[in-house]
């Protein structure tokens, strides 16, 4: 496993992650644990565990639209980064196949290409029933809302007269941006001296400390975390809970978010 973030998407860190999100749901659905897999760029509002459990039933897997509607990943679009599996017989086959499709994952630079073209192969072979929430539903909004041109998701989610149960800040050229979306949108609670920062620099103990005590986990609680959402203004031209009309634009020609 890499031990430093990714560049940007696609590159040989990138990649190099793509298999341990493998590894990981095989390991546990081979356990006979259902499992809703999420990346770490995921906000939620409202637990969808319960929602997946108790809707839906007739379906072993359930998945946030990416979005993105190119041929890459038809038939189905599902987002890698955000879907529920129940344990099963065809969906323990199914992480196994993809498991031993390791060498596409590397070839293509890509997870999510991999899984959706054995969705689609699964489950015409196989039965297996997926289903991906339209990327036109509110429920699960991710970068394909960020980002849109009209803005409109994001500023009917910003009046709360939209009520989601997660968002995910993908489409997003690398973490730093992630970071700087999520403080645009009051989603960012990390005090700025321990961000990109390993554990023993913030503490100041040794690099090989194997355990934190729980002082130090305190510690560490509070000079990270803070209560309240850090809000700062970077881009004119992305969503903000706040006006950033004065901020410069990310993307060239495009309009302020906020008129």
């Amino acid at each position: 496993m890499p031990q430093e973030a990714a560049g940007q998407y696609g590159d040989r860190k990138f990649t190099a992650m793509m298999m341990a999100k493998v590894f990981c749901v095989h390991m546990v659905i081979g356990l006979k644990y259902n499992i809703l897999f999420q990346d770490v760029d995921i906000v939620w509002y409202k637990n969808p565990i319960s929602y997946f459990e108790n809707q839906y039933l007739a379906y072993d897997m359930l998945f946030q639209d990416d979005g993105g509607h190119t041929l890459r990943y038809a038939p189905y679009s599902a987002n890698s980064g955000f879907y529920y599996v129940r344990s099963n017989a065809r969906t323990e086959y199914f992480f196994n196949s993809l498991l031993l499709a390791g060498d596409l994952i590397q070839s293509t630079d890509s997870h999510q290409q991999v899984l959706i073209a054995l969705l689609a192969e699964h489950s015409s072979l196989f039965g297996l029933r997926a289903k991906v929430f339209a990327r036109d539903e509110e429920d699960f909004p991710g970068g394909y809302q960020y980002h849109q041109k009209s803005g409109e998701y994001m500023r009917r989610f910003f009046a709360g007269t939209i009520k989601p149960y997660i968002f995910h800040m993908s489409w997003t050229f690398n973490k730093d941006n992630k970071i700087l979306y999520w403080q645009q949108m009051g989603e960012w609670y990390v005090q700025e001296k321990c961000v990109h920062k390993k554990v023993p620099d913030i503490l100041g103990i040794a690099a090989s400390t194997s355990d934190v005590t729980e002082p130090q986990q305190e510690q560490f609680i509070s000079t990270c975390c803070s209560k309240e959402p850090i809000i700062t203004c970077h881009y004119r031209d992305k969503p903000s809970v706040i006006p950033c009309k004065d901020s410069p634009p990310i993307d060239a020609g495009r309009p302020s978010f906020w008129k």
